[in-house]
């Protein structure tokens, strides 16, 4: 093991006030995160930008800094008598300010300083999606998708009486980069939609305790191995009120991702997935017939292959678009027309690109997003699409969340690091010029606080991993710390990351404060922003690579002088609490306690989409499924563990831990158990508190 620490503190040690962990949970409320710019956005087709101030909605051109307009609420109040505050903005251009009021979308003329293009929709309406011409909205009742015009609520798109089929929502569990059901084309004259048939997929009941009596809550839940639902696409034409489907056989419960129009609004592509999740077709549909056009290319993969990204066309074009690839062991750009054609590699980056933001002015440029060098990072850059060559746009260490202007000529940069509380500032797309906008103060001074270090290790084979040790205040190297250990692990996350806390929640520093305690988390093997290979050792194995990183860190932290190597817990969620009962109970001794929240327990429980990606099926993977399944090891448990659930938890379902405390149960072997009424995968409000407790005093007194 290779040992490199990158030693950075966020907080001196000269603390005398104390915060309570209570204060973690509502530390937003209570002002204890940097403050920064509200609602902070571009006006669409314009340089100007604006954001909410004491004065109202205060807009700024760019390029002069000059404060060009105020909308105050008192203006507001004068045509929405009903506001008591400054709404939030879903859209701004240089005519209209848009926010949801009353049932609805309304425009606010500020140049005329009327309402104006408001739209309204039918009560108990989700999904509520605008098309780019403003002049329809699309929005889900239940089952069903509708459209709301200035004149009419509620037009009939899709009025489908079996509840097995869902139109206009999310599908696939919301893997794939799926976020929603919805895709207006670019001029708003069609409306596509996912529409998922579930009779396959079997129910999962739930109780809902809060009625008298309980009552029974059927979810579907499709479970690896079992049944899964079937997707169509819907196109619904304004100028006829006609529906038509995409002419595509899902009978193999195949998959449907990354839906995007062409500019033309001609086509429509699709990346279509096996079910086996390891081969991809990318295919063209005409949209006037539905028909399929052509599979421009196709990609196939040991593992598994997961696209997240729709195509991006360049722009003024019809037939050139960009698509984000992990072909090359990481996510980079292809450069493709519309016949199949690939053009190049437009991108050759050995780290992750994460993003398209657009194009500069001349369009010579695509904007993107990346973690850089440091997979700890988000950095932006803009790329020549003709050369490849890559100019950095944010050049400060650290995780830059940026948003480009419409023409493509400035970003709004808002970022933050180790040391940084958070900076907003304007970046000139064209010459790299900054301009900073607002600065935070740092709202943790002059409280007793722990602080927080990076720390890189070494796998047995040479791998980096990133991990991040919280040490108590007024930390004495000759004293001897007790360890929590806090862990996720799995894919689709990373813990450690150079942002403000080094990405560590509130209550670590606040925890290791008040208790004298480490608190030590490690991105290993199996976690993103690293790379392909980085992710996909996991495949059909998971926890192995990821306890085998977890342990390394324990070496780490056993070979410090100032750990008590006799006294180290673990702690994690979801697959955070796969990880933390995996460690527990496979590596008996190493742990005195564990307390694992929402954790998978038996992979056959999970999820078709997210749990066939990593293990495959039970059937094709039998010795996986065992051999990461918790149960097996229950007689090893040597300490004290605490499993905790929310009731009705529609992702890990309670019959995962269900059936752990079974197993214990029938071994003799003593565990603690405690579930949330009515709390779903996580526990949220003022119960988190609560949560929060739970779990930390459980550590405190057992771990000894």
């Amino acid at each position: 093991m290779i040992l490199c620490v990158s030693f950075i503190l966020f907080q001196s040690v000269a603390q005398q006030k104390e915060l309570t962990i209570e204060d973690s949970v509502l530390g937003y409320y209570k002002g204890l995160y940097p403050k920064s710019l509200s609602n902070l956005q571009w006006v669409k087709n314009t340089e100007t930008y604006l954001q909410k101030t004491a004065a109202g909605f205060t807009f700024t051109n760019a390029k002069t800094q000059q404060v060009v307009q105020t909308i105050s609420l008192e203006e507001l109040q004068q045509t929405f008598p009903q506001l008591k505050r400054l709404p939030y903005l879903t859209g701004v251009n240089k005519t209209y300010l848009r926010f949801t009021l009353n049932g609805g979308i309304v425009g606010y003329n500020y140049q005329s300083k009327k309402e104006e293009n408001s739209i309204f929709y039918a009560a108990h309406a989700e999904n509520i999606v605008l098309n780019n011409a403003a002049t329809h909205i699309a929005y889900t009742l239940e089952n069903n998708l509708y459209l709301a015009t200035a004149t009419e609520k509620k037009i009939v798109v899709t009025a489908i009486k079996d509840k097995n089929i869902v139109s206009g929502q999310t599908i696939h569990r919301s893997e794939f980069g799926i976020t929603g059901g919805i895709f207006w084309s670019p001029k708003g004259n069609y409306l596509a939609f996912y529409q998922k048939d579930e009779t396959n997929v079997s129910n999962y009941p739930l109780v809902n305790v809060s009625t008298y009596p309980a009552t029974l809550k059927n979810i579907k839940y499709p479970m690896a191995g079992q049944g899964s639902e079937q997707a169509k696409i819907g196109i619904y034409e304004l100028a006829t009120g006609n529906v038509r489907y995409l002419d595509i056989d899902t009978t193999d419960e195949h998959y449907l991702t990354n839906l995007s129009w062409s500019p033309d609004e001609k086509q429509l592509f699709l990346a279509e997935i096996n079910r086996g999740q390891n081969h991809v077709w990318f295919n063209s549909y005409d949209v006037a017939s539905g028909k399929k056009i052509t599979t421009l290319f196709e990609e196939k993969e040991e593992t598994w292959a997961e696209p997240e990204h729709p195509a991006v066309f360049l722009p003024n074009s019809n037939t050139d678009f960009l698509w984000f690839s992990e072909r090359d062991g990481f996510m980079n750009l292809y450069h493709y027309t519309t016949n199949g054609t690939l053009v190049k590699q437009l991108t050759h980056f050995n780290w992750v690109v994460q993003d398209i933001l657009g194009f500069d002015a001349k369009g010579k440029h695509v904007i993107i997003v990346g973690t850089g060098t440091d997979g700890r990072e988000k950095q932006s850059f803009k790329i020549n699409l003709k050369s490849g060559k890559t100019t950095p746009l944010t050049t400060v260490s650290g995780t830059h969340r940026t948003q480009l202007s419409s023409n493509g000529t400035y970003l709004i940069d808002t970022y933050s690091n180790i040391t940084t509380p958070k900076i907003s500032q304007i970046i000139e797309v064209k010459k790299g010029r900054k301009t900073e906008l607002f600065k935070a103060e740092n709202p943790l001074k002059g409280y007793k606080l722990g602080t927080s270090e990076f720390i890189d290790l070494k796998t047995k084979n040479g791998i980096t991993l990133h991990g991040r040790i919280t040490k108590p205040a007024n930390f004495d190297p000759s004293k001897k710390y007790p360890v929590l250990i806090y862990v996720y692990g799995g894919p689709h996350a990373q813990m450690v990351t150079n942002t403000w806390m080094a990405g560590a929640s509130l209550w670590m520093p606040i925890f290791t404060a008040n208790q004298d305690y480490i608190v030590f988390t490690l991105d290993n093997r199996g976690s993103k922003n690293r790379g392909f290979s980085f992710e996909n050792v996991i495949h059909r194995n998971v926890g192995e690579h990821e306890m085998e990183d977890q342990l390394t860190g324990i070496d780490y932290l056993k070979s410090l002088p100032y750990v008590a190597a006799n006294r180290i817990a673990v702690n994690g969620w979801s697959y955070g609490g796969f990880m933390s009962t995996s460690l527990m109970l496979r590596h008996p001794g190493v742990f005195t306690t564990a307390v694992a929240g929402g954790p998978v327990i038996d992979w056959k429980y999970y999820e078709v989409m997210y749990g066939e990606r990593y293990m495959d099926t039970p059937q094709e993977n039998p010795e996986g499924y065992k051999k990461a399944h918790v149960t097996n090891y229950i007689k090893n448990l040597d300490g004290k563990m605490l499993i905790i659930h929310g009731s009705v938890d529609p992702v890990v379902v309670p019959q995962h831990s269900m059936s752990l405390l079974q197993k214990a149960v029938k071994e003799g072997v003593q565990i603690d158990f405690f579930t949330y009424p009515m709390h779903e995968h996580n526990v949220r409000g003022r119960d988190r508190v609560h949560l929060m407790n739970k779990m930390l005093d459980y550590i405190v007194l057992n771990n000894k």
